[in-house]
């Protein structure tokens, strides 16, 4: 592994098309140290890996800048409020844009085709007659063009020098088609101050007028929709409150949270925000989690309980310590995930990519072609210039380039919305196509820790009696199985009793001696070597041990009391994921280190029919790769701690559980929660953002690839109608945003549906 590989992402400005993404990934690419670049259109971003022994980050920079873009240095910590400013400015600055070229667009449409449309009568002044004062005509129609130019004027700017820097875009193809239109509407203009009347048909100014109306349209409705694609990532970004009180001197202060440090103590009062992770020293309240992990209810904490960076406060005020801040947060964690996602592009996007490097010039061939074709054919020079445009201004690399990454934006961000990180359209495309799931046990499918599942008394035995002193003699055990009878006692409220002696007997159980009563507390072997019978519970003891628990004898003055069985108790969720994956049509497995006869309870209880038991955690990727040698696309699902060699191994890592380093690393896909369910939930969302990009992909290319040929005259030759270059502009600002109203439609995903 290369050291001195690092890894940054940059936030770019005026791209128009997915040709820009392919110019700047083109030419980065071929930087001498440039490992890898991805240039997401829809997130604005490039997410470049360079070796710092060959360049440097300046010098990516510079050559961004030099391909004919620009490169925002904008402070991590400002960057949310920076870039929405920015969209809200670039959204206002359009509409303004758009409605000043529609002001002037319309009276010209309107002058341009009311003395054509002989069955209606338009009225217009007989000054600006084009029979009796075809001067004036085309002078109005040069003064209402020019307004709308000048708002269209970054067409211009930004086409005409990405033509000069060789790599054409969407706004080159607009530029050139409207260029067109307007050097020669000139040159009728020109023809008619001569004395040239019959020149007044060579007018082109409202077709050019009209098509940088319609496009400023598209692209206004297509950035307010570019806005709603990351309204989740958005809204967790801007949660994190930007002030925190510390406490000094037992004063408070209101600091900046860049001022925050670890080990201070802040205090967070109801209803505030919480601003960096830590540990409650004091206090007690409930806490909403939901914008870090989906679940909805809040979560009581208390002292020694984690909070969380932006989770919310809601009724009691804590102090605690500060124990990560700045980027280590969580809060700061998830979010830096969630754009990498964004950020990171689908292998089903390539096909996309590589089509919309060579889109734009192939367009201004088939334009010209075609164009040329029909002027040789023997039609007009209007004709030809209308094939002309029409071909350049249907084009539409934008839904393109928009398909994936617009899809994979509304998805990983729906997915955060329920506690469900995605790292990457990699793994959301590949999680589509598992047909296998492997869980882990312990802590996955179970709860993780011991619970005491069963208390079965002898004739006479009070079964407080037993619980009391079985707990009082395991206090001062520290083994698990010690730990679950103690918490049973402490949720039934029963007292402990003096503990007078104590003895471990290791592989068989306890001595100890309670109030003057000698009690045993252990195994059949332990039994058995004291001469205590117990075959009044024997049945019981045998049946508790074929389920999976691990039953214990409890005996007081040499005779059976009791047995306490105690397992580790699957979670409420585990039965009802696996019956809905296997629904769903995969084949669930279980993995665990556990005895067989354990694993096979928990798996006859789960409905899982294969189980891989006695599996070292070393081993556990091994088991995977069997799996996979099967021919089957494997998810492994763990706790993201001992599972990280398997998680890393499978198709699909899934760590279940708070979002640990380990889990976040290890895994393609975190959940936040440890409910179960999400796993199924994962999938679906998956099913459904491949399903959108395979609808976007096929809606662009298809509208390309039937548009272009319209656009050329194909109907034209069987008889048809020729498309108007204004019908032309209108289509294409439409595919683009079909294509942003389809991604956002993944907004209404809801999982289990």
């Amino acid at each position: 592994m290369n050291n001195d590989l690092n890894k940054e992402t940059l936030k770019i400005t005026g791209m128009s098309c997915a040709a820009c993404a392919a110019r700047i990934e083109k030419a980065v690419g071929k930087m001498d140290g440039v490992e890898q670049i991805s240039v997401n259109l829809a997130t604005e971003k490039a997410a470049v890996s360079y070796d710092s022994r060959t360049t440097n980050l300046s010098a990516i920079k510079e050559k961004i800048e030099k391909t004919g873009y620009s490169v925002l240095d904008i402070e991590e910590k400002k960057i949310v409020d920076e870039d929405k400013l920015r969209k809200e400015r670039e959204i206002r600055t359009l509409w303004t844009k758009f409605i000043v070229s529609a002001i002037f667009a319309v009276p010209l449409l309107y002058f341009a085709m009311a003395p054509m449309i002989s069955w209606i009568s338009f009225p217009i002044p007989s000054f600006f007659d084009p029979m009796h004062h075809p001067l004036n005509f085309a002078i109005l129609q040069t003064i209402l063009t020019i307004p709308i130019v000048i708002a269209g004027h970054r067409f211009y700017t930004v086409g005409l020098k990405a033509i000069i820097n060789r790599g054409p875009n969407m706004d080159s193809l607009i530029a050139m088609g409207t260029t067109a239109a307007i050097i020669y509407s000139l040159y009728s203009f020109y023809m008619i101050s001569i004395g040239d009347v019959a020149a007044v048909e060579g007018l082109y100014f409202e077709t050019a007028g009209v098509i940088i109306t319609l496009i400023l349209l598209g692209k206004s409705l297509e950035a307010v929709s570019m806005g709603r694609t990351s309204e989740a990532i958005k809204k967790l970004m801007g949660l994190a409150p930007k002030t925190a009180i510390v406490i000094r001197d037992g004063k408070e202060y209101k600091a900046p949270i860049d001022e925050v440090q670890i080990d201070h103590v802040i205090l967070v009062k109801p209803g505030e925000s919480i601003p960096v992770d830590g540990v409650v020293l004091q206090g007690v309240t409930s806490i909403d989690e939901s914008l870090l992990t989906g679940e909805s209810i809040p979560v009581e904490k208390k002292e020694g309980d984690q909070v969380y960076a932006a989770s919310i406060n809601k009724n009691g005020m804590i102090h605690f310590k500060a124990t990560k801040i700045g980027g280590d947060t969580a809060h700061a964690k998830i979010i830096k995930l969630v754009e990498e996602a964004q950020s990171a592009k689908a292998p089903i996007a390539k096909t996309a990519d590589i089509v919309s490097g060579y889109f734009v010039p192939i367009v201004f061939a088939i334009a010209v072609i075609a164009s040329s074709a029909w002027f040789i054919s023997g039609q007009s020079v209007v004709f030809s210039l209308t094939i002309f445009i029409s071909v350049l201004v249907i084009a539409c690399p934008c839904a393109l380039g928009l398909a994936t990454p617009t899809a994979i934006m509304v998805g990983t961000g729906k997915g955060a919305e329920y506690g469900i990180l995605i790292k990457g359209g990699g793994a959301l495309e590949t999680a589509h196509k598992i047909n296998t799931i492997v869980f882990d046990k312990t802590g996955t499918i179970t709860e993780g820790k011991p619970e005491v599942t069963d208390v079965i008394t002898a004739v006479g035995a009070q079964r407080n009696l037993v619980i009391q002193i079985a707990a009082s003699a395991e206090k001062g055990s520290e083994h698990p199985l010690a730990d679950a009878i103690v918490r049973s006692a402490d949720k039934e409220n029963i007292d402990f009793l003096k503990v007078d002696t104590f003895e471990a007997i290791p592989g068989h159980g306890i001595k100890a001696e309670i109030n003057g009563i000698n009690v045993l507390l252990g195994n059949r072997k332990l039994m058995d070597s004291r001469d205590i019978s117990p075959a009044e519970l024997e049945a019981q003891y045998d049946a508790l041990a074929r389920e999976g628990k691990t039953p214990m004898y409890v005996a007081m003055e040499h005779k059976i009391a009791g047995i306490i069985a105690v397992a580790d108790v699957v979670k409420e969720s585990s039965l009802k994921a696996i019956e809905k994956l296997q629904s769903m049509g995969l084949e669930v497995a279980m993995i665990t280190g556990d005895n067989r006869k354990t694993a096979e309870a928990i798996a006859k209880q789960m409905k899982i029919e294969r189980v891989m038991a006695e599996v070292l955690p070393q081993d556990k990727s091994n088991e995977v790769k069997k799996l996979q040698a099967e021919g089957k696309k494997v998810a492994m699902v763990g706790d993201g701690i001992n599972d990280a060699p398997a998680l890393a191994q499978a198709d699909i890592g899934i760590a279940i559980g708070s979002g640990t380093d380990v889990a976040m690393e290890s895994a393609d896909i975190v959940l936040m929660r440890s409910d179960l369910m999400d796993v199924p939930a994962a999938i679906q969302l998956s099913n459904s953002t491949i399903r959108n990009i395979k609808q976007n992909l096929f809606w662009a290319f298809s509208y390309n690839v039937i548009g272009i040929p319209i656009a050329a005259g194909l109907l034209h030759i069987f008889g048809g109608p020729l498309l108007n270059p204004m019908f032309a502009a209108a289509a294409m600002s439409l595919s683009s945003v079909s294509v942003l109203t389809n991604a956002l439609r993944l907004k209404k995903f809801k999982p289990y549906d």
